[in-house]
């Protein structure tokens, strides 16, 4: 007997509803109209990342999905403004949090983890219209990502003004990524590979970041050295895995952030990679 197919939407909505219950409170105060759970809420705006929609036509597509809606348990179809007041209302350390915990349920350990960073426009605005207008607009921000090489997950991202020099990122991405390393008797044992737009007085002799020019000092040598060994062992290349999550991110949920705000367009870039990594 062959079994019932199932939505992937339908998959990706439950998983994030179960990351959603273990972290968001179930209501956001005591005396809320209740109508809906907080949990569910969020559910709903990972999907509309997860599809590239707008608020109205996220409320659209949950009214034409029965599916969605038994699965999350909503009774009524949540309106466009409650959509937005709520990720205006979430803390992005709660994205941080859904995503840790997602890792740790696949128990994520990675040898060698990259670096990189990609371009999100700020407005929706054709090219057409851009180029009519007279010129590009130059204003874009950045999402700073750590890819696992062999999960090809997202660990941390960090969300960056351009144009700017990402060396002063590679710090924080580090402490980010570094609870994702392999555990070598009882220490994560783990390589950073990154361009060279990392490169800068945070770099270790241990990266895999290849040095500026001029390369005089012995450990920007010693750096140099281990980067042509491992382009050589082919190890290298690992790092255009981070260019091919970039890809699906953007094929899936778009490249342009649509919030005005950098706060939201925090919130916004954190719910992106949030939902690549149920996609995966």
């Amino acid at each position: 007997m062959r079994t019932k197919r199932e939505s992937r939407y339908l998959k990706k909505a439950r998983l994030a509803h179960e990351l959603a219950q273990a972290v968001v409170p179930r209501y956001s105060h005591i005396n809320s109209p209740q109508r809906y759970t907080q949990p569910q809420l969020v559910a709903c705006v990972i999907l509309k990342v997860y599809l590239g929609l707008s608020y109205r036509d996220t409320e659209e597509w949950l009214l034409a999905a029965d599916g969605i809606c038994q699965a999350l348990g909503l009774e009524e179809i949540p309106d466009h403004s409650t959509l937005s007041r709520v990720v205006k209302r979430l803390g992005l350390n709660v994205v941080r949090q859904m995503n840790q915990l997602l890792l740790a349920q696949l128990r994520v350990e990675e040898e060698m983890i990259a670096l990189d960073g990609t371009g999100f426009s700020t407005t929706q605005a054709s090219s057409y219209y851009l180029t009519r207008k007279g010129g590009w607009r130059q204003d874009y921000v950045k999402g700073l990502m750590g890819v696992g090489t062999q999960s090809q997950l997202i660990l941390y991202w960090l969300y960056g003004l351009s144009p700017g020099n990402e060396m002063a990122y590679l710090n924080r991405l580090r402490r980010g990524v570094h609870r994702y390393g392999k555990l070598v008797k009882g220490r994560r044992q783990w390589t950073l590979l990154a361009d060279r737009g990392f490169d800068g007085q945070a770099a270790r002799p241990t990266d895999l970041i290849p040095p500026r020019r001029p390369i005089i000092r012995p450990d920007r040598v010693q750096r140099f050295h281990r980067v042509e060994h491992a382009r050589a062992l082919r190890l290298w290349g690992q790092r255009w895995k981070c260019e091919t999550v970039f890809s699906v991110i953007k094929r899936l949920s778009g490249a342009t952030l649509a919030s005005r705000s950098r706060l939201r367009q925090q919130r916004e870039l954190g719910f992106k990679a949030l939902a690549y990594n149920l996609h995966r």
